[in-house]
């Protein structure tokens, strides 16, 4: 199956591979990006007590709890993709069965998130006020 060629190169179509490396460098912000965060919202305590607790209210919002379940999702993906990355690397052999590592993958994701998100749902749901 030949490519199509473009001015700047081979156009890459987009399969797994390239999904899952965009996915890898998304989470990898959106966790650096909340380490941030937690580290401003954790030096306010130096300006004492009241101040600490009106940043941390902020967390008893469920627009925030909602968030703090994408930052889970995150974490989790971002870890098993990197442990199937390191097999590729340790084993190069791997690459043979990259298809079959990433399905692994995924489903190990949503594996571990269905119950989380029940779990972190539910109080989810319970701030909102939908239910």
């Amino acid at each position: 199956m030949a490519k199509k060629k473009s001015d700047f190169g081979t156009l890459y179509k987009g399969h797994e591979g390239q999904w899952t490396w965009i996915a890898h460098r998304v989470t990898g912000v959106a966790i650096i990006l909340f380490l941030f965060a937690h580290v401003v919202d954790t030096a306010v305590v130096g300006w004492g007590p009241d101040a600490y607790n009106r940043v941390v209210s902020v967390y008893h919002n469920w627009v925030v709890r909602l968030l703090e379940l994408g930052l889970v999702a995150a974490v989790i993906f971002h870890a098993l993709n990197g442990i199937r990355i390191m097999i590729i690397d340790f084993w190069p052999k791997a690459t043979r069965s990259n298809r079959a590592l990433l399905y692994g993958t995924v489903g190990l994701f949503v594996a571990s998130m269905l119950p989380i998100t029940w779990i972190m749902g539910r109080d989810i749901v319970e701030l909102s006020g939908l239910f």
